[in-house]
């Protein structure tokens, strides 16, 4: 399986191995980071979209990062594979 660029959990870029999550075998995860899933599951299973908006906002500003970076970035959170399904249609 192809590596994902960015975690499909959370959206941090999954530049290395050093930064990917671990399946039941211990195998890397090639779609999530190690802050999100650990052993084949998610650090946090109850946690809502809405929760890890929240999250990546507050650490991307610890980070000093371009409120414009921000913006963009927690716009893709619906759109990525853990959340995809939480996302109402209208």
């Amino acid at each position: 399986m192809e590596l994902n660029q960015f975690c499909q959990s959370c959206s941090m870029p999954l530049e290395n191995d050093l930064m990917l999550g671990t399946e039941k075998d211990g195998s890397k995860s090639r779609q999530y980071c190690k802050y999100c899933y650990q052993d084949g599951h998610f650090v946090n299973p109850q946690m809502t979209l809405r929760e890890m908006t929240e999250l990546v906002k507050g650490k991307m500003r610890e980070m000093h990062l371009d409120q414009e970076i921000i913006d963009q970035t927690v716009y893709s959170l619906p759109n990525l594979n853990r959340w995809i399904s939480q996302v109402p249609v209208h």
